[in-house]
């Protein structure tokens, strides 16, 4: 049996990812008729038709989805491979290309960097910031080997390991305290008046789920793009937010007169390490995981 080329897989998940022949050739540095060539040697050599064709426009087939999604596994096992060979099997040492999400990145990363640099010095570290969708996006096509993700969270093809409970708490300015029903009641909040974190952000939704904001109403318009937006909008005395206990810890409200209190019910997020399924590299997540669990609000290993 003659096994695929590697890279005519490379250029066949490229193509995927582009849509596009002059951009996928572009990406892999070579030219189009290269390219096409390669997929063409493929189908032929596999027997299999991976796209439809006609004049200058694509489609991929079922068989050719599929062949995409079975190459990304393939190509991040050869990655990986690459990866142990070249830190002499050392399963400490090497690059590690972590994603991380905007609402526990600026309260982790500096205890994180700090805790890597003295257990895990021959480690290279490199930390990437973005929504949870873009992340795991990254994660599945092999641009990321590990993220750190609020959950619950569904991750498909994913290992999840949860490391830490993050306690949320009801934060307001103490004037718009006094207008608070107490002990508080959530249904019985003003409308407009909760501030919330834009759609893009799980925290919204954790936020939503753990603290029972079961009326829409109750949630203002006005979302914001980060917590430390959120903490400037409750600061204004227009509303109140809910910040999870991580963030109260790095203390965000310092500049501000807010108050904080405990959200009812013990309300919290999970946060958690997420990788692929097929990855070889759990011995080394697993010890993060153990240098991250004395950072949480609540440890959970």
């Amino acid at each position: 049996m003659k096994w695929p080329n590697l890279k005519h897989l490379h250029y066949l998940v490229t193509l995927y990812e582009e849509q596009h022949f002059n951009r996928a050739a572009q990406r892999c540095f070579v030219s189009q008729s290269t390219l096409s060539t390669a997929i063409q040697n493929l189908e032929e050599q596999l027997g299999c038709q991976l796209l439809e064709r006609d004049h200058k426009t694509f489609i991929f087939t079922a068989l050719g989805l599929e062949m995409v999604e079975r190459s990304k596994i393939l190509l991040n096992g050869a990655n990986e491979l690459v990866e142990y060979a070249q830190s002499a099997g050392n399963w400490q040492a090497g690059k590690l290309k972590l994603g991380i999400i905007p609402t526990i990145a600026p309260f982790l990363l500096e205890g994180l960097i700090d805790k890597v640099g003295q257990s895990l010095p021959q480690l290279n570290l490199q930390l990437q910031e973005n929504t949870t969708s873009n992340l795991l996006k990254e994660l599945t096509s092999g641009e990321l080997d590990l993220l750190i993700l609020a959950l619950p969270m569904d991750t498909p093809g994913c290992k999840q390991m949860v490391i830490g409970h993050d306690p949320f708490h009801l934060v307001a300015h103490p004037e718009m305290m006094k207008q608070m029903p107490m002990p508080m009641d959530y249904s019985a909040l003003p409308k407009n008046s909760v501030f919330l974190l834009q759609q893009e952000h799980c925290m919204t939704g954790h936020a939503v789920s753990a603290c029972g904001l079961k009326h829409k109403e109750q949630v203002s318009a006005l979302a914001a793009s980060s917590l430390f937006t959120l903490v400037q909008l409750a600061n204004s005395k227009l509303g109140l937010t809910f910040l999870p206990e991580l963030a109260l810890k790095s203390d965000i409200l310092s500049h501000s007169q807010l108050v904080s209190f405990p959200a009812e019910d013990k309300a919290y997020r999970e946060i958690g390490l997420v990788w692929r399924s097929g990855t070889t590299r759990v011995k080394l997540f697993r010890r993060l995981a153990e240098l991250l669990q004395p950072l949480m609000p609540i440890p959970t290993l």
